[in-house]
């Protein structure tokens, strides 16, 4: 029987950590479970999902709807699209039948690249990989998750991107609804015409809105800082996200950049290890352009960003003595008034 493959390939990067890959998770499992309803899906639709961050990995190979179990999607550091491409040919090589003289193969995989952000790395030589091998033998659509991406990177690898205006739960639902109905009506089209097509349901445009790849669209500035932090009662990792935002400068016509608190997250540390990028990269973020300090989400320490002298970040309750879960270190805690710099992710 011929397979309608449907690959997700996901940004699991530190910036998607919170809201944005909690309803992700919630998203591919109301999915499956819409798909696991429908006659035609049940006949062709085969799903696989790909994470990727520093680096990537197959969550989940392609297997049909019925078996189908959505997994839990990781976090890990960076943004490596190259890798995430990479990963996803690699797929396609290995899982997809290909169409010979003696039979036909499966159709043509529908793939849904989800990102929040900018890559980190290189991305020219796995692009032109992509354009020179799979472009024509897939339908790719690029699914920025919020305004955060770059839209003209995305252009090169498909004429459909699509900004996904993530505003609150409900938008959340109608987009993966969306998702959802346009994997239906692909699967009834093929099975009712036995045509190769790719039907894109008419989106709600306060949601899902259609980039125009015509226009030049500038690379935003960094737009998240996040910061790897450990628990001192329990060496469990999380992570402490900031979001850019401006503030007034005091001087009329002027502001300037800060970065607010969106909260402190649990994450999957043998995961997150395998998705991130070892390489050190260096890099600071100054303590007077971050706003808020949310709480320990593994112990509950009132405080989850402070900042030991081997550069380790972790929770501690308040002020006073305190020890340090990196390196051991003993010593008193308070507020400074001159700004550090503190150690960042690549987000």
């Amino acid at each position: 029987m011929r397979r309608l493959p449907i690959y997700f390939l996901i940004d699991v990067s530190e910036s998607m950590v919170g809201e944005p890959i909690e309803q992700v998770q919630d998203g591919i499992a109301t999915i499956i479970k819409e798909l696991k309803t429908d006659p035609y899906a049940l006949e062709t639709v085969w799903v696989s999902i790909i994470g990727f961050a520093g680096k990537s990995k197959v969550i989940t190979p392609l297997q049909d709807v019925i078996t189908f179990y959505p997994p839990k999607i990781p976090i890990g550091s960076g943004t490596s699209l190259s890798s995430g491409l990479s990963e996803l040919m690699n797929a396609l090589d290995r899982e997809v039948t290909k169409t010979t003289f003696e039979k036909k193969g499966d159709w043509k995989p529908i793939v849904f690249l989800f990102t929040d952000g900018i890559p980190t790395d290189e991305t020219t030589q796995a692009i032109d990989k992509w354009n020179a091998n799979y472009k024509t033998k897939t339908n790719l659509v690029a699914i920025s998750i919020g305004e955060n991406t770059n839209y003209n990177l995305l252009g090169k690898l498909t004429d459909n991107v699509l900004q996904f205006n993530n505003t609150d739960t409900n938008a959340y639902k109608d987009f993966f609804k969306w998702v959802t109905a346009s994997i239906k009506a692909t699967s009834e089209n093929i099975n009712n015409t036995n045509l190769d097509g790719f039907n894109l349901s008419k989106a709600n445009s306060e949601v899902v809105e259609k980039i125009d790849l015509t226009k030049k669209h500038a690379v935003p500035d960094e737009n998240f800082v996040v910061l790897n932090g450990k628990c001192s009662k329990t060496d469990k990792l999380y992570l402490v996200k900031f979001k850019s935002t401006l503030k007034d400068s005091g001087i009329e016509g002027f502001q300037t950049r800060i970065f607010k608190a969106q909260g402190a997250f649990k994450i999957d540390e043998k995961a997150y290890k395998e998705y991130s990028n070892e390489r050190d990269y260096s890099l600071k973020i100054s303590s007077d352009e971050l706003y808020g300090n949310p709480s320990c989400p593994c112990c509950g320490n009132q405080f989850a960003l402070a900042h030991c002298v081997c550069g380790g970040i972790h929770c501690i309750s308040g002020d006073g003595a305190a020890t340090c879960p990196w390196c051991g270190n003993a010593g008193y805690y308070g507020r400074g008034d001159d700004g550090i710099d503190i150690n960042r992710t690549l987000g």
